[in-house]
Parts: C-alpha cells; sequence; structure tokens
C-alpha cells in the first residue's frame, strides 16, 4: 500500500516542479506568438478555423458595405438635388473601382503566393513579396492621381454623365483621387494581414475607416454643406485613418511578414508571378468600368436619366451585398494557399467544400431578397415614387441568377487560392468581356419592344453561362491535382 501514496507523492512533486518552471519560463515573444498564429493554418480543425478568419472577414466586408454605402444614402437625401448628385456619384463608381483593382492586381496576387511561401517555410520570400508590393503600390498610386486629376471630366463624360449630373462627378471623382495613395495602401496591404491569419486585425482595418467616413460625412455634406464634395473628403480621410494602421501593424513586433528596407527593390522574379496570379482579381474588378460605360451608355439611350440611376441602385446593390461573400473567401485563401504549399490537400479540400456550401447558402438568401422584396434595397438610395416604379422589375431581372452566384465565387478565388492564374483570368475574361459586354448590345436588338429591360437581362444571362463553364472548369482542375497528391490527401 506504500508503493501508490509514494508514487503520488511523486506526481505531486512533478506537477510542483513544472508549475515553476512555467512561471520561471519568460513569455513567449511577440514575434514567436505570431508565428504561432500562421502555424495554426495548417493545424487546426478545418471548420473551426474557418470560421474564426472568416467571421472577422465577413464582419470586415459589411463594415466595408457600410462604408460605401453611407455616401450614397447621404447624397441620395441632398435636399433638392438628391437624386441628381447620386446619379453623379453613380457615373464615378467606374473610376472609384478602377482604382481599387489596381489595389487588387498587387494585394490579390501577391498576397496568396505569400502564403503559399509560409506554407513552404520559405519566409525571406514571403516578405520580399510584402515589400516589393509596397513599392508597386506606391508607384500605381502616383500615375493614377495625375491621371484622374487631369482627365476625369473626359473619362465621365464617356461613363454616362449628363449635363444635368457632370458638375456632381466631377466634384467627386476630382476629391477622391487626391487619396488614391491612402486606397491603395488599405487595400492592397490589407491582404497580407489575412494571409498570415490575422483575420481581427484585418477586420479593424475596415472598421477604423468605417466609423470615421459614418461619422464625417454627415458633418461635411450636410453640416459644412459641402455635399458631393465633402463627401468624397469624408472618404479619403477615413481612407488614410486605415492606411496608418496597417503601415503601423506591419511594421511592428506582431506580424510574420514586416515591411524591411532591403525587399522595397522591386525583383522580376517576385512581382510578375504576383501580378500574373492578381490579373484575375484585376480583370474582375476593372471591367466594372467598361461595363458601367456599356451599361450606362445604352440605358441612356433607351431609358434616360432615370434608366441609369436605376443601373446605379441595381450594381450597388449587387456590388454591396456580395461583400459578405468576398469575406468568406478571404476567411479561406490563407487556409487553402498555406495548405497547398504544404502540399496538405485533405485540408484543401475540405476548406473547399465549407466555403462552396457557405457561398451557395448565402448567395441564395440574396435571391429571394431580391425577388420578393426588391423595394427595400431601392429605398436604401432614393424614396422617389416613379424611381421605385421603374426599378423594382428591372432589378428583379438584373438579380436572377444571384442564387447560383455563390459556386463562381467559391471556384474563382479558390483557382486564385491555389496560384492557377491561367484558369482564374479565363474565368474573370469570360464573364464580363466575353459575355455581358456583347450580350448588352445583342439583346436589346432581339428584344426591341423593351430595349431597357433587355439591357438588364444581359447580366442573368451572363451569370448563367459563366456559372456553368466555372463549376465544369474547376470540378476537372480539382480533381486532377486531388490525384497528383493522392498520398497527401489521404
Amino acid at each position: 500500500m506504500e508503493q501508490p501514496d509514494r508514487d503520488t507523492q511523486a506526481q505531486a512533486q512533478r506537477r510542483a516542479h513544472a508549475q515553476r518552471r512555467t512561471k520561471e519560463q519568460p513569455q513567449a515573444k511577440p514575434q514567436e506568438r505570431s508565428q504561432t498564429q500562421t502555424d495554426q493554418l495548417g493545424t487546426e480543425p478545418v471548420g473551426r478555423l474557418l470560421l474564426k478568419l472568416a467571421a472577422p472577414a465577413i464582419a470586415a466586408q459589411i463594415i466595408n458595405l457600410l462604408y460605401n454605402l453611407v455616401d450614397r444614402i447621404y447624397i441620395g437625401h441632398i435636399a433638392g438635388v438628391g437624386q441628381m448628385a447620386l446619379t453623379g456619384v453613380g457615373v464615378c463608381v467606374p473610376l472609384i473601382t478602377l482604382i481599387s483593382a489596381f489595389a487588387n492586381l498587387v494585394g490579390m496576387g501577391s498576397a496568396p503566393r505569400a502564403s503559399i511561401f509560409l506554407g513552404r517555410g520559405e519566409k525571406d520570400k514571403a516578405e520580399q513579396t510584402l515589400g516589393n508590393s509596397v513599392t508597386l503600390l506606391t508607384l500605381i498610386a502616383l500615375v493614377l492621381t495625375v491621371v484622374f486629376l487631369l482627365f476625369s471630366r473626359n473619362m465621365l463624360l464617356i461613363f454616362g454623365a449628363s449635363e444635368n449630373t457632370i458638375g456632381y462627378a466631377v466634384d467627386y471623382m476630382r476629391i477622391y483621387s487626391l487619396g488614391t495613395l491612402f486606397v491603395q495602401f488599405t487595400l492592397g496591404l490589407n491582404t497580407f494581414i489575412t494571409a498570415q491569419g490575422f483575420a481581427k486585425t484585418s477586420m479593424l482595418t475596415v472598421m477604423i475607416g468605417a466609423v470615421c467616413n459614418i461619422i464625417l460625412d454627415p458633418i461635411f455634406i450636410f453640416v459644412l454643406k459641402l455635399g458631393a464634395s465633402g463627401a468624397a473628403l469624408a472618404t479619403i480621410l477615413s481612407q488614410g485613418v486605415s492606411m496608418v494602421w496597417i503601415l503601423r501593424f506591419l511594421t511592428g513586433p506582431k506580424t510574420v511578414l514586416r515591411i524591411r528596407r532591403a525587399n522595397l527593390k522591386l525583383s522580376a522574379g517576385i512581382i510578375l508571378p504576383a501580378l500574373a496570379l492578381g490579373l484575375s482579381p484585376f480583370i474582375m474588378a476593372s471591367t466594372e468600368s467598361l461595363l458601367s460605360v456599356c451599361f450606362n451608355s445604352s440605358l441612356l439611350k433607351y431609358g434616360g436619366d432615370i434608366a441609369v440611376t436605376t443601373m446605379t441602385i441595381a450594381s450597388s446593390v449587387m456590388q454591396f451585398s456580395l461583400m459578405p461573400l468576398q469575406g468568406l473567401t478571404q476567411g479561406s485563401q490563407p487556409i487553402v494557399s498555406y495548405n497547398f504549399g504544404a502540399r496538405n490537400m485533405a485540408r484543401v479540400k475540405q476548406a473547399f467544400r465549407i466555403l462552396l456550401c457557405a457561398s451557395v447558402c448565402y448567395s441564395m438568401t440574396l435571391w429571394a431578397l431580391a425577388m420578393f422584396v426588391p423595394q427595400m434595397f431601392i429605398h436604401m438610395f432614393n424614396s422617389d415614387p416613379e424611381l421605385i416604379e421603374f426599378a423594382v422589375p428591372c432589378l428583379r431581372i438584373y438579380m436572377l441568377m444571384t442564387g447560383i452566384f455563390g459556386i463562381q465565387i467559391a471556384c474563382q478565388h479558390t483557382f486564385i487560392a491555389l496560384g492557377n492564374a491561367k484558369n482564374s483570368l479565363f474565368l474573370a475574361l469570360l464573364r464580363k468581356i466575353i459575355l455581358l459586354i456583347p450580350l448588352i448590345y445583342l439583346l436589346p436588338a432581339l428584344f426591341p419592344a423593351d430595349k431597357t429591360r433587355a439591357v438588364f437581362t444581359a447580366e442573368p444571362v451572363a451569370d448563367f453561362l459563366a456559372v456553368m463553364t466555372t463549376a465544369c472548369m474547376f470540378a476537372s482542375y480539382f480533381r486532377k491535382i486531388m490525384r497528383e497528391h493522392g498520398a497527401q490527401a489521404g
């Protein structure tokens, strides 16, 4: 009976000794804690990890929705000129989107490659990718600022501004263009925070800017009576605050990937493959400008300013309501990219399946709202009875295929996360350039009885064809890479 007692006493002594050692050991350094968090991309259960990363990313996108929506809601309610001002700012959307597209070209191409490098254990290359991105974003911002300051009026007239709306559009765009550097850094570098698994920090980047914008908008628009110019000023100041937050994090002690002076010099071997991968999100975003030219010019011809206003609302609803899906894909990207780099294909497969199910569930919910309560979306922007009567059926047509669009987003963004530049680029070109733009001009010729609604019908037809093509291509490619890494997939 004495042996168990001695064992119990010995165990108690070992526990006490271990506790003393734990207290005496120094706390982990911030860099070590950051590295542990990044390593969790390859070890933590996929479902729990995706929820942990996607929830803040989705919240960030919802906040970003408010960020962009607030401007238009306030502008649409300016006494006496709200509808014309809203249309004028709506015409600016292609140029604003183009600025964001260049940030996507760098950030959304470089961040997945940084995650893949981390999965392979090549941290130096991951940091070099970050440094090269900082330099390229700076150069792009300087060029875009000059171009938009000099030529914004001419471009806005091409994009569908009328004599009634050009003044509001120019006022907004010239001020917004002054904050191009802020936008490039905020959008382009925040992806590197997400790529390391710091989803909450990435969310705070967006939240800080959104809160500033929501506070400043009514002050500049109504109190100081700056109108559309005030909305633009509030936006760029808010983006500036977000930029400072990002730079402090990426040069601070918590980040795994740090901005270092030695990595700022551009290297073709680092930046060119990142740009090749970033071409897909760049085209997805930048072609919004070309699409707006096609949509707005056709609608102005067939339906006048009220049709252009309706398209501003419809495209805004589509763009903003899909932002949570963008957050979901942002949450899955570091998981897919890191584990693909580490050749852990079972986790890649599991992450995609969860992403696909969640994306389709969300897009079906959005479709139901657009079909049954479309006026809910329209009232956010303007309450004019004539506009609502015109816009309700057009919005239903425009969003007819939204329910299956979750498939498109899940597959296309997973192509990017896997580093497949070729397929992601083709799919980006397919939906908008190959399908949608020709349909904008073809359908009104085929259905001359109501050419305005025929223009809106181009969107769901293109969506359906693009989703079917994307699903088939992704299924074939995914089976191929799973066969190639069958041992790792288990």
